[in-house]
């Protein structure tokens, strides 16, 4: 283990923390807010640490898969824990555990809040309200992802393994020859989505405060809200929750579909085997859901049946986490729907979190496959998507992620089963921590928080959270003792 070199790229981590204390720094002047200064003393600290580490460059700046693996996983706690810190220093969250949950929760992008119970959203500072949007947006795309774009502190293949690391999805593929430039392009993309989302929510009529962060928390698919009601406090306004809703599904998309078709290659775009299946799964969500809610008259009209179905399924899709609705109410057919769909998830290389689509894919192509096989012992078959081959390893390591989710879900249901919660509570939680969505049911539905977990119940769905956002295998590796040893 070259350790310098992952002491080199958290110091580079610092700086990009601290230079993310800039925005709400800045609001917090602007409304005169005391909050400017716990956010200058943390982004200081962070600048100072940073600039420091900056200036012992390592000799060898070649890094290797488990150096990537060790330094996205402490990077991300790393940011969690420093992000937590304006919370805590300010009182505003004056539990430390209960900030850094907030803090995991937001930069995850997986929208779970002990918020709502003991303190309601509104009672924070717009400063707050707003770093807690913008954790979301840094934490969608990946702040390694913007460090490549940005300033490439290493040499060779190192960024790959970076971006392997904390890249949703079972491949990584470059869009363009440079990884630098596809990492730049990936950010330009996500910022011009972000910017006409919300240029669309203030057509609209949304406040430009709740436009920017509704866009920030949306585009991450993170779903943080700076109004204790969520999306429900826009109830009836169908315009401005029917953009939340395609901007949902649209940030859950594969970018690279967005590439192909920036450089015209639209037919090619359109082909996506991901993209059918996405849109498929979406489609017959809605319809059944829709059909469900109709037939039970769970809305005075069919018009509310329809739209609320939409944007819960685009949210549970997408892992964003908004609700325009309490779905805990919603016939159990609909429930179970809407629980399969967000364990699914989104698409490989979006910002949604989830199983992910493209992994359905390989499992349910490796399983025809292997029927096939036994049907005809002699014949050569092999599983393709788009038309290319799928590696063995792909498959391999597919069915191994699979096989690590159920130990950790099993896991986890088990250690939270301590705190006394019903079943259906600590099912979900898992499901809406480890897949990065947000809300559950019954106790930690979408009317309530996830507040009245214990300490250490709480620190289990924080390491869900990571793991889910980190594609679980980075984290992992830092309990692995042979990760450690010098070469």
């Amino acid at each position: 283990m070259n350790t310098n070199l992952v002491r080199y790229v958290l110091g580079w981590v610092f700086l990009v923390i601290g230079i993310m204390m800039l925005p709400p720094i800045l609001i917090a002047f602007f409304c005169g807010e005391i909050d400017a200064f716990y956010f200058g003393v943390v982004a200081f600290g962070c600048l100072s640490i940073g600039l420091i580490s900056k200036k012992y460059k390592p000799k060898k700046t070649q890094m290797y898969a488990r150096e990537g693996f060790v330094a996205c996983a402490l990077t991300w706690i790393l940011m969690s824990v420093v992000g937590c810190l304006p919370f805590y220093l300010s009182g505003q969250i004056p539990d430390f555990t209960n900030a850094l949950f907030e803090s995991v929760s937001g930069f995850t992008t997986t929208g779970a809040t002990i918020l709502g119970t003991d303190r309601q959203i509104e009672e924070l500072s717009y400063s707050m309200r707003f770093w807690r949007s913008f954790t979301n947006w840094a934490g969608g795309m990946g702040i390694l992802v913007f460090l490549i774009a940005v300033i490439t502190p290493l040499s060779g293949q190192s960024n790959m393994y970076l971006m392997k690391a904390e890249s949703p999805g079972p491949v990584v593929s470059k869009l363009i020859p440079k990884l630098r430039g596809t990492a730049s392009l990936l950010y330009i993309i996500y910022t011009a989505l972000t910017v006409v989302e919300c240029v669309m929510l203030l057509l609209g009529g949304m406040p430009l405060f709740e436009a920017v962060t509704v866009s920030l928390s949306t585009a991450g698919t993170g779903g943080l809200s700076v109004r204790n009601e969520g999306i429900m406090a826009y109830d009836g306004q169908y315009y401005i929750q029917a953009v939340i809703t395609a901007f949902m599904f649209i940030f859950a998309v594969n970018f690279s579909v967005y590439y192909l078709i920036l450089t015209k290659k639209i037919k090619q775009a359109l082909k996506i085997e991901e993209l059918h299946w996405y849109v498929g799964l979406f489609l017959i969500a809605v319809l059944v859901i829709g059909v469900d809610l109709t037939i039970n008259k769970t809305y005075d009209s069919a018009l509310d049946c329809w739209h609320h179905t939409a944007f819960q399924v685009g949210t549970f899709i997408s892992s964003t986490g908004f609700a325009t609705a309490d779905f805990d109410l919603w016939p159990e057919f609909s429930k179970t729907v809407l629980m399969l769909v967000a364990f699914v998830g989104a698409c490989a290389g979006s910002t949604g979190g989830g199983f992910k689509v493209s992994r359905v894919i390989i499992l349910f192509k490796s399983i025809l496959k292997e029927f096939k096989t036994m049907l005809h012992p002699n014949s050569v078959k092999t599983v393709k998507m788009d038309g290319k081959i799928i590696k063995d390893e792909t498959i391999r390591s597919t069915s191994v992620y699979l096989t690590i989710f159920i130990f950790i879900y099993i896991g986890s249901v088990l250690l939270l089963a301590f705190d006394k919660m019903d079943f259906t509570t600590n099912f979900t939680a898992v499901l809406a921590t480890l897949n990065n969505m947000g809300p559950g049911l019954n106790a930690v539905g979408p009317t309530k928080n996830f507040y009245d977990y214990s300490i250490f119940s709480k620190y289990v769905l924080m390491f869900d959270m990571l793991a889910g956002r980190l594609e679980l295998l980075p984290l992992l590796f830092l309990f692995n003792p042979s990760c450690w040893k010098s070469k």
